[in-house]
């Protein structure tokens, strides 16, 4: 069970809800705009969760009869909108489940509130729905939508909703909630807090992954190993890269954060601003035998690699460039 004092970060974020709540100037519409587990929507139902508590304050009590049932997922006044169509929210959603929905007063509480999970998949259709009942909604409406393009809502949506947009934490406040809430190695840590870049729901999935693991490994062993590869094994590598064609894009990361590693090292001497650690063997041995401009070269062709697959480029084609490029520089 938690409040607005665990969230890590958006403390922005979370002093303008607690004083919207605390001075009773909630507003009828919300966007939360923020990438894929950036916390938005565990801030929605704590938000909603508090709105609707018996008790009254700026965080849930967790005891009252209302914080029971949001906690179960039954709060019959806190209504997450679904949609089956994996990729589209359509007109009809919006219409049965919220605007003909939201005519009924409250069963329990002093609001009746609305959480739109992936709201940029609203049709435009759907989005002119829901925007009659946003430009008229009944005093004890709250919505709130959920979003990680927020610029594929039409304009006259955004302009009468509050924004509250998500940005990146602190990589010092992601790494001390992975070493202490989730006891994980301080080693770990530093490469899950690098890859994260600030989102603190990407970091607690890559702690908790073993393919993760298995995908940093390889791309590791890789690295270590490319200087004596024949044509052959050369060939070997890039198959083996296609085991990770979905998650390729965090292969790719491993090879930069490797690279940048080598960079840092070779600059500075510094092993303490290395994030692979337990690799400083070949960190060092690579920093020797490759010059300043070799390395921006090779972080330059992983970037174009990433470019390329993004657009389709034949896969092994295009891994198979990135490793000529790397052995030879």
């Amino acid at each position: 069970m938690s409040g607005f004092r665990d969230i890590v970060g958006h403390t922005d974020i979370i002093q303008y809800i607690k004083n919207a709540i605390n001075q009773d100037k909630v507003s009828h519409a919300y966007i939360f705009n923020g990438e894929r587990g950036s916390g938005k929507k565990l801030l929605a139902y704590l938000f909603a969760q508090t709105l609707q508590c018996e008790k009254g304050g700026d965080d849930p009590c967790y005891e009252c009869h209302s914080c029971r049932q949001a906690v179960s997922g039954n709060q019959p006044d806190i209504i997450t909108v679904k949609h089956e169509k994996p990729n589209s929210i359509s007109v009809d959603d919006i219409r049965t489940q919220v605007n003909e929905d939201i005519q009924v007063k409250p069963y329990s509480s002093k609001y009746k509130i609305y959480i739109i999970p992936e709201a940029d998949l609203m049709t435009v259709q759907a989005q002119n729905a829901l925007l009659k009942t946003i430009e008229e909604p009944p005093a004890y409406a709250v919505i709130i939508l959920l979003t990680e393009n927020a610029q594929k809502l039409l304009p006259t949506i955004c302009s009468r909703c509050v924004m509250l947009k998500f940005r990146n934490i602190k990589d010092q406040l992601v790494k001390k909630y992975l070493m202490e809430e989730m006891q994980i190695p301080d080693y770990k840590a530093d490469v899950c807090t690098a890859f994260a870049q600030g989102n603190i729901g990407k970091a607690v999935m890559l702690a908790n992954s073993e393919y993760f693991n298995e995908i940093k490994e390889e791309a590791v062993r890789l690295l270590r190993e490319i200087d004596t590869m024949s044509a052959s094994e050369m060939s070997e590598a890039v198959k083996r890269c296609s085991e990770f064609k979905l998650d390729i894009t965090d292969y790719l990361d491993v090879l930069t954060i490797w690279y940048r590693d080598v960079l840092i090292y070779k600059a500075t001497k510094n092993i303490d601003r290395v994030i692979f650690a337990d690799q400083m063997k070949y960190i060092k041995e690579r920093a020797q035998k490759s010059s300043y401009e070799g390395i921006q070269i090779i972080l330059e062709a992983i970037e174009k690699a990433k470019a390329r697959l993004r657009a389709n480029v034949n896969f092994d084609l295009v891994m198979e460039l990135l490793l000529l490029t790397i052995k030879e520089n």
